[in-house]
């Protein structure tokens, strides 16, 4: 079976979404059988698809086209909002080019048409593997890289903050704090005594705004 030359033991954790239960018992059963690979969850519709992304933050997606209340694609589109770089193979009972292309274009990877075998399922996730590890290791860097800056501008604050900076630079990097909506409340209190020292009204008012925002 296959495995990833990057992360062997980190196996590729995937959601199946299909209305039709037989489809999710044989396809769990496939999945079973591939190396690295872990079911974390299944939906029987696209809504239910969403939710459980949400929840579980798979690899891999396997969505059928044609569910009730959402289909595979919709779905598929809305986990990317909050999951941008998973990988998803599409499952469909008709091999219809025009579905195909809206698929492709959708951002899909790629494309089974029912019945798959075990074969040709391991062999659209194995092409699928080396994009989900180059996906995984980029979150990881720019995780990595938003932890770094978020230091260096805590620090810079810290000194600007004992130092009664307001001026332009200083307010550039407090105004760069209060973007994270975990900010701490004394960089908002700070941001907003520079606002009035520069008289900066419009700022303030939108700053005040957003700090009413946080409370509630």
């Amino acid at each position: 079976m296959m495995q990833t030359e990057m992360s062997p033991k980190r196996k590729l954790r995937a959601l199946i979404a299909d209305d039709v239960q037989e489809t999710r018992r044989n396809t769990r059963l496939m999945l079973a059988t591939i190396d690295d690979v872990e079911v974390v969850a299944i939906a029987s519709n696209g809504i239910q698809a969403v939710q459980l992304a949400k929840e579980h933050h798979p690899d891999i997606l396997l969505l059928d086209i044609n569910m009730p209340d959402m289909d595979g694609l919709t779905a598929y589109r809305e986990i990317t909002k909050s999951l941008p770089g998973i990988g998803c193979i599409i499952i469909s009972a008709e091999k219809d080019p025009a579905t195909f292309r809206n698929a492709i274009s959708a951002g899909v990877q790629e494309y089974l048409v029912k019945p798959f075998t075990v074969d040709e399922l391991e062999t659209a996730i194995g092409r699928m593997r080396e994009r989900v590890e180059q996906q995984r290791v980029k979150r990881m860097q720019d995780t990595q890289l938003r932890k770094q800056r978020e230091a260096y501008l805590l620090q810079l604050a810290t000194e600007y903050a004992r130092t009664r900076r307001t001026d332009d630079q200083a307010m550039q990097v407090f105004e760069q704090l209060a973007e994270n909506p975990n900010c701490e409340p004394r960089w908002l209190q700070t941001l907003a005594m520079i606002y009035v020292v520069r008289q900066k009204w419009d700022r303030l008012k939108v700053l005040a705004e957003k700090i009413e925002q946080r409370s509630k």
